[in-house]
């Protein structure tokens, strides 16, 4: 298991797996006062993290299914991406998409975070690509 350094700002737990199968880690709400969600409304919610990812490493920041299907609550950038360089606050940005209000309190599970591998690449500009059985179709093409 590869070790990430962290700096925790707040009076929460670092985040951790709740499972031996879990793919993502909570992540806290690190507020002052409540905040609340109005529908349709969008807020940008710290955690007091600050994380030194290696190079080729993210983290994801994904909505949380519980929030989603309870109260509406999703993260508005989904996935939200922290990068490698990235050294600031791990906000989460929020929004309702449900019809009531919606109170998010310091230490309320908010998201959670998925650290992925990337690969960063060159483009080779070319005039054409190799044929496929599904060439262009997209959005819907193979039915139902």
């Amino acid at each position: 298991m590869k070790e990430i350094k962290i700096i925790n700002n707040s009076n929460n737990p670092l985040p951790k797996y709740a499972t031996t199968g879990s793919a993502g880690m909570d992540l806290y709400a690190n507020l002052i006062a409540p905040v609340i969600i109005k529908p349709g409304a969008r807020e940008l919610i710290p955690t007091g993290l600050h994380i030194s990812l290696p190079t080729n490493l993210e983290a994801q920041i994904r909505p949380r299914s519980g929030l989603a299907f309870k109260q509406g609550l999703t993260v508005l950038n989904a996935p939200g991406t922290i990068d490698s360089d990235y050294r600031g606050d791990v906000g989460v940005i929020l929004i309702n998409l449900g019809s009531e209000d919606v109170t998010i309190n310091s230490g309320d599970r908010i998201a959670q975070m998925i650290i992925s591998k990337y690969e960063q690449i060159t483009w080779e500009e070319v005039d054409s690509l190799d044929d496929t059985e599904r060439g262009s179709g997209g959005y819907g093409h193979t039915g139902i």
